[in-house]
């Protein structure tokens, strides 16, 4: 840096900090000036006619310097020659950019430092405040990174949730499209269905009104012979009485019956298929509220209340499992505590929405899942059943049961005895239903309740060594 300013400094005048105009150099010392700037200090001078150098203070008299004809050709160079490569030069007095204004905030060279405009603004060397300025460049750039760091996290994790949405959004849209297909075929098959009978049903009025018709054309013929001998008593007597012994029976016969054209049991069957629309209005309607819920289900973050807890039953840190102990824990007997059934009940309540949660039951005992009223009997012997404020289902190996009323339960069929279960609460249709999670197959769904703003939770039993864990 040093050796590029070389060239630039030595042809500066010290005293008007331009570059210099007709150098002169004092014989004594060997300083140069401008020649205009050494006379006019010379005329200002208070020593005349002996002067001291403006720059070492080394004495001369006036008269005692001359051109210096080297310095002027090392001028005119300069002038030519563009500044170093990095650095800037004024453009007002092409010197180089060597000073900082801290008050212009602005590069400046040593002759803008001696006007008027800078003159009483305090300054610095430009490089002392270039490392001012660049630790504070630094501290900034810094901060600007990470809050560029932070947005890219931000578009990452927008780029994966949108991913992850779009691939749910495509997984229901599959959802939906097989089950609509598979709407529209029961109906197509319905819709056989029904045609073929209304066909069969045709043709059978068909053949009854056939059958209808002959009848009655037969009768007509034979009301109609009757009548003509009938007419014949406005013949004369001998002709009229040959045969009217006979013609008076044939007038006795038995008054006409109307025949049956349609059985009873056609007309039922008729009636029947006429009100077949009725099942079929049920399907849909369950179908669309199928999607409904399904649309609006939220699965709830169920987890155990220690409070709740029977003394045999070992809750896990998490609260998200539950194992019968032979031992009982020496647990105080509160309020909220079951002290003779081994139940738990889930800390979360709910007074609204549709919510489900999956629960996973072991085979080494008695276990119950289901929902249970907040104010359900906790002391002594409770039943578990709808009039106590209990809808549960319950496994034992690979049999289940619904636990209904009073002494009485629905046995399930084997295959329904799943070791995950679904629980279903819609609060607002006072409904339960208990699914197998593993297949999404139904096991039982509780007739509706009336739940009258009542707080509805969670609730577990495990007997005889079982275990239970929420999914």
């Amino acid at each position: 840096m040093a050796a590029k300013r070389g060239l630039q400094e030595p042809v500066n005048c010290s005293i008007c900090l331009a570059s210099f105009n007709d150098p002169v150099i004092l014989i004594k010392c060997g300083h140069n000036f401008c020649r205009a700037c050494i006379t006019q200090y010379c005329q200002e001078s208070k020593t005349s006619p002996r002067y001291r150098c403006p720059q070492c203070r080394e004495p001369f008299r006036a008269g005692e310097f001359q051109p210096n004809r080297d310095l002027r050709n090392v001028v005119e160079i300069a002038k030519k020659f563009p500044a170093p490569s990095g650095e800037r030069a004024c453009e007002k007095h092409k010197a180089l950019l060597q000073l900082f204004c801290e008050v212009d905030q602005t590069p400046i060279c040593l002759v803008c430092r001696e006007s008027r405009r800078h003159r009483d603004h305090p300054v610095l060397p430009i490089e002392e405040a270039a490392q001012d300025y660049q630790e504070q460049i630094r501290s900034r750039l810094e901060s600007l990174k990470k809050e560029r760091d932070e947005i890219l996290s931000y578009k990452s994790s927008g780029e994966k949730t949108s991913q992850e949405l779009l691939k749910q959004l495509e997984t229901e849209r599959q959802k939906i499209v097989a089950e609509f297909q598979q709407l529209r075929q029961l109906l197509e098959e319905q819709e056989r269905l029904l045609l073929a009978e209304l066909e069969e049903l045709n043709k059978e009025i068909e053949k009854g009104r056939a059958e209808y018709v002959a009848k009655l054309s037969e009768e007509l013929s034979s009301f109609s012979s009757l009548i003509r001998e009938m007419e014949k008593c406005q013949r004369p007597a001998s002709e009229f009485l040959q045969d009217i012994k006979g013609t008076l029976s044939r007038c006795e016969r038995e008054k006409f019956q109307n025949p049956v054209a349609f059985s009873s049991d056609l007309k039922w069957r008729l009636w029947e298929s006429s009100h077949r629309n009725a099942p079929l209005e049920t399907i849909v309607k369950e179908f669309k509220d199928s999607l409904s819920s399904r649309q609006r289900l939220d699965k709830a973050n169920v987890t155990l209340d220690p409070d709740t807890a029977h003394p045999r039953l070992l809750v896990s840190a998490d609260r998200r499992s539950v194992r019968w102990e032979l031992t009982l824990q020496d647990l105080p007997n509160n309020p909220e505590r079951f002290d003779i059934v081994p139940c738990v009940l889930g800390c979360e309540g709910f007074t609204s929405g549709r919510h489900y949660w999956e629960v996973e039951v072991g085979r080494g005992g008695v276990c119950a899942v289901g929902v249970a009223r907040e104010c359900m009997s906790r002391k002594g012997g409770i039943s578990l059943n709808p009039e106590q404020g209990i809808w549960a289902v319950q496994v034992w190996k690979d049999q289940s049961w619904a636990l209904t009323s009073p002494g009485q339960s629905i046995p399930l069929s084997p295959s329904q005895a799943p070791r995950r279960i679904r629980v279903y609460l819609d609060y607002e249709g006072g409904q339960v239903t208990f699914f197998d999670a593993g297949t999404g197959d139904p096991i039982v769904t509780f007739p509706p309740a009336s739940f009258a703003g009542e707080r509805i939770r969670p609730f577990f039993l495990c007997d005889l060594g079982c275990t239970a864990r929420l999914l």
